[in-house]
């Protein structure tokens, strides 16, 4: 499954969420984002889960690397 990576860690947090939502938007189906960043971004999940319909919440998955390096896989049906 292709994959595209977003490492959001510099990006100040305000602009974080409209560079993951038109990153996922460039995504073919069956693509996943796969994202790092500082903290679990389960408020992300919800918003993507309740907005954006071809979000996989399914196929979601996060792993916890370090304390501070969180990486989450936002997979496109």
């Amino acid at each position: 499954m292709p994959e595209t990576t977003l490492d959001v860690r510099e990006i100040p947090p305000s602009d974080r969420h409209p560079k993951i939502h038109d990153a996922f938007a460039d995504l073919e189906s069956g693509e996943s984002l796969v994202l790092i960043n500082d903290h679990e971004p389960k408020p992300l999940f919800y918003e993507m889960q309740a907005e954006v319909e071809s979000f996989d919440a399914e196929g979601y998955t996060v792993e916890q690397r370090s304390p501070n390096e969180f990486v989450a896989t936002f997979p496109k049906q």
